[in-house]
């Protein structure tokens, strides 16, 4: 092994037994575990809807329902955990939650009982999402919280690795039985849930917010945080939102493969090598980011995602996808983690979870729409036209980024509030 190689991994295995707090690796492990159930049914999940009587319009009517409730309730429930002051019962919540509904879709397949179970589960990602990222945060300084970020990245994307092999090897065993594997997902799911009755709140408790007049927030309350916020968080928010609704569901790229002829099997195998490859590169990446600055890093991410979309447009060979999920792996790496370590350095410690879940929630918004446009696209035009003008709409969305603001506000790009 090269000497350089060698300084650079013990340099990483030391930051990371440093790093990483009981907190931290306690919600690594419940993403690890709740992924794992979860990715466990995503490849089976629209074969199963399609067995027990949904059409694909339904399908696409129940997860337009469930995503567009954990969109809104991402940032209701951040607010409301700011406006509380506690952070582990929101989490605990939002898990178990996750957790029960996933095998109550098996119990009985009436259409209502299934969009109520499937939205559920959703709900607990939204009830969840925003105090996680804010608990995380805490744990860390402005100077190393990519790499925080980067490292529960990495457990939740092993769980999404994990669980779709998992389902390859017991449908390769009982075929067709998807029921069961619904019920098998329960396991996994309240093991995460054991972990987080681990948790504790940050020693330095902040405290609890009212609003004059209000009981609690309203639901669209978290709204009001975009204009109240810095002119940083909301040039930031502007350029990530912009990124998100031309970057349409994985999904599509799925579909590109079996249009251009590719099997399941390998189909499968590919969106595997894609979480592995982003499962072991998003801590090594949050090190490079919080080293090198989250800026150049998250701009790297945009361009690795742009040659991914064009490339995808000319593809043909078996070899060219494995090496643009290889890079795919590579720009999720460098974005995911680091767009929420940004967010939570532009915003003040009261307000984190505010400021995650108001982006969590309005992304989800625009994933549904970016979606929904990459569908219309595809079939009145073609996938080469959806992958190669959302290649070069990333292309201006990176120009927007490395522009910066205006010199009269150079206040926009700072990385720390």
């Amino acid at each position: 092994m090269p000497r350089e190689l060698y300084i650079g991994i013990q340099s990483i295995i030391h930051s990371m037994k440093t790093l990483l707090t009981r907190t931290v690796w306690l919600l690594g492990l419940v993403s690890l575990f709740t992924d794992m159930a979860s990715e466990m049914l995503y490849p089976i999940m629209p074969l199963y809807l399609e067995s027990i009587g949904f059409s694909v319009l339904g399908i696409g009517i129940l997860e337009g329902i469930a995503e567009a409730t954990a969109g809104l309730s991402k940032g209701y429930f951040g607010k409301l955990s700011d406006y509380r002051a506690r952070k582990a019962p929101f989490v605990q919540l939002g898990y178990l939650l996750s957790a029960l509904s996933k095998p109550l879709m098996a119990v009985w397949t009436a259409p209502l009982w299934v969009l109520g179970a499937r939205t559920t589960d959703r709900l607990g990602k939204g009830i969840r999402t925003g105090a996680r990222d804010a608990l995380l945060a805490a744990e860390a300084a402005s100077a190393t919280r990519a790499r925080i970020f980067g490292f529960h990245r990495g457990m939740d994307t092993l769980g999404a690795a994990i669980g779709p092999m998992l389902a390859l090897f017991f449908l390769w065993a009982y075929p067709e039985n998807y029921r069961t594997l619904f019920v098998l997902a329960l396991f996994p799911g309240l093991l995460a849930v054991g972990f987080t009755l681990l948790l504790k709140e940050p020693a330095e408790a902040l405290p609890v917010r009212r609003e004059e007049g209000r009981g609690s927030p309203g639901f669209f309350a978290f709204l009001k945080y975009v204009p109240e916020s810095s002119p940083a968080y909301r040039r930031l928010l502007w350029g990530l939102l912009a990124f998100a609704l031309v970057n349409s569901s994985d999904l599509f790229l799925l579909l590109l493969l079996k249009y251009k002829g590719i099997s399941d099997s390998v189909l499968i195998g590919f969106y595997i090598f894609y979480n592995l490859v982003y499962a072991l590169a998003a801590y090594p990446a949050g090190s490079l980011a919080d080293r090198w600055g989250l800026k150049p890093a998250f701009v790297s991410g945009l361009l690795l995602f742009a040659v991914v979309y064009g490339g995808m447009a000319l593809a043909d060979n078996w070899w060219h996808f494995g090496l643009l999920f290889l890079l795919y792996g590579l720009y999720a790496a460098l974005t995911e983690g680091v767009a929420k370590a940004w967010i939570s350095n532009l915003s003040k410690a009261e307000e984190r979870a505010t400021a995650i879940g108001t982006y969590e929630g309005l992304r989800s918004v625009a994933t549904l729409l970016a979606s929904s446009l990459a569908g219309l696209v595809w079939y009145q035009f073609s996938p080469a036209m959806l992958f190669g003008v959302t290649a070069l709409l990333v292309l201006g969305i990176a120009g927007y980024f490395i522009g910066g603001g205006d010199r009269s506000h150079p206040e926009f790009w700072m990385e720390d509030s």
